[in-house]
């Protein structure tokens, strides 16, 4: 019993482990859903957006991607006080602001500068997502940008950042997410 314990640890070990943070509402569980079925069924027809609940918890999908599984392990937006409690075993990370709460923008915000200063992801690759861009009242990449001052946080970060507009609802971006996936992961 302890050999399979071992045995299940060890193949665990060799996928990459993503987290995707973000507050709650962002999109973070229908882009996931989102992802495992682009992932699943290649870039055919997404069809219908699914429903989805506020993950109060985790949620985790392995998404395969060329020859390499990555673990894409959600925190609820709830979770944020103790998000650092999975930060160690993570190599990049996926950081999601709805682009079309301006209400939301100051906390995302301090958020995502909290995840960055954190010592265990000083060398894990970041994804910064803008989600909701097919809503009417979202704002644009300039204008989020410069209240997110993303280029004083890219200039002073330690990890490598990119930063992608997307609507998880229509699938737009969604294969760029899964690019970057690939190019972060796969070594």
């Amino acid at each position: 019993m302890v050999s399979l314990c071992v045995c299940c640890k060890t193949e665990m070990s060799r996928n990459e482990i993503c987290l995707l943070l973000g507050a709650t509402g962002v999109g973070k569980t229908l882009l996931l859903k989102r992802l495992q079925k682009l992932s699943l069924h290649g870039s055919g027809e997404l069809g219908t957006p699914p429903s989805t609940q506020p993950t109060v918890g985790t949620n985790l999908i392995d998404l395969t991607l060329k020859r390499k599984k990555v673990t894409v392990r959600e925190l609820g937006g709830c979770m944020g006080p103790i998000w650092p409690s999975y930060f160690e075993d993570c190599s990049s990370v996926i950081f999601m602001v709805d682009s079309a709460n301006i209400a939301q923008v100051s906390s995302s915000c301090i958020q995502l500068l909290t995840v960055l200063s954190a010592e265990a992801l000083r060398s894990a690759s970041v994804l910064i997502l803008f989600n909701k861009i097919d809503m009417p009242c979202n704002m644009g990449l300039v204008e989020i940008k410069s209240l997110f001052r993303m280029d004083d946080i890219i200039a002073s970060a330690t990890q490598p950042i990119t930063t992608l507009e997307l609507s998880a609802r229509s699938g737009l971006g969604l294969q760029e997410v899964l690019r970057w996936l690939e190019s972060t992961t796969v070594k």
